[in-house]
């Protein structure tokens, strides 16, 4: 039972701190630098590459290893299929459901991927309200959806930490916590692009940061998901772990670092993500 509060205590850090202080960094500064947010981003996503490609993984194969000895790489590659698919379908259903409530976007050369900062985070949805003059009710319905959208990546996130405990080695229980810790890093300059326009559209400072910060509490569920299906036996931490790098993969390579560069055009991101791998590689393998 207290191994479950730890847990429980550090993803409701992670994800309900890291995205409540972006909340409270963006609701009293407006401005923030974008650059160093870009590099921030970049170089936590390299460290999140390597934990997923250096350790889950590396667990996963080695389960799958014990139940379908030597194709059980093959489980593991099916599970972070899966993972990614998931994940790919949720954001393509709030992509549906939203575009169209936006003009630019809902236009029909507009490109398919998000080529602004804003559409990244679903934020275009609460401003295109805001500039109509939409009644509160509206204006709050556009404010859930940014922070569902942001809710979801966190369950994946949650999954990955929890399936990362269900390994029983000193070494998991690190990386765990570095993982931790890097994804409560990217959840504040999440919270922050949420709250400043909900702040800049006219809702209460507290009541931006209360719904930014509670966008982080799936992750607790992730975590108690992902060390349940760990803790069943080699089959469940083979897809558990495969499944969370799957959905990691998939948030690190389809937002994080397109995050990154659409904040910071330049080739520095890139850079930094390289960087970041190859700390992680240290922090692991030393």
């Amino acid at each position: 039972m207290d191994f479950i509060w730890h847990i429980t205590l550090i993803t409701f850090i992670a994800g309900v701190g890291g995205t409540g202080a972006g909340g409270v960094i963006g609701s009293l500064f407006r401005r923030s630098s974008n650059r160093v947010i870009s590099l921030l981003l970049a170089a936590t996503s390299g460290v999140m590459i390597a934990i997923v490609c250096f350790e889950l993984l590396e667990e996963s194969v080695a389960a799958g290893k014990q139940l379908f000895d030597p194709m059980g790489v093959l489980l593991t590659a099916a599970s972070v299929f899966a993972g990614v698919f998931v994940v790919l379908l949720l954001n393509r259903i709030i992509d549906k459901k939203t575009a169209a409530q936006v003009a630019h976007t809902a236009s029909a050369e507009h490109p398919l991927v998000h080529d602004d900062i804003d559409e990244l985070h679903h934020v275009d949805h609460y401003n295109e309200h805001a500039r109509q003059g939409a009644a509160k009710k509206e204006l709050w319905t556009a404010g859930v959806v940014i922070a569902f959208a942001i809710a979801l990546h966190n369950i994946p996130e949650g999954m990955s930490i929890g399936a990362s405990f269900a390994i029983d080695s000193s070494d998991a229980a690190m990386a765990a916590l570095m993982l931790a810790v890097l994804i409560g890093l990217h959840n504040i300059p999440e919270g922050m692009a949420v709250t400043v326009p909900l702040v800049a559209g006219g809702m209460g400072r507290a009541k931006a940061v209360l719904l930014t910060a509670c966008s982080g509490l799936p992750m607790v569920l992730g975590a108690w998901l992902g060390l349940w299906l760990g803790d069943i036996g080699p089959l469940g931490l083979c897809c558990s772990l495969g499944f969370a790098s799957g959905a990691m993969l998939y948030v690190v390579f389809g937002e994080i670092i397109p995050q990154a560069i659409l904040m910071y055009r330049s080739r520095v991101p890139a850079i930094l993500v390289v960087v970041g791998m190859l700390v992680g590689m240290c922090l692991i393998y030393l």
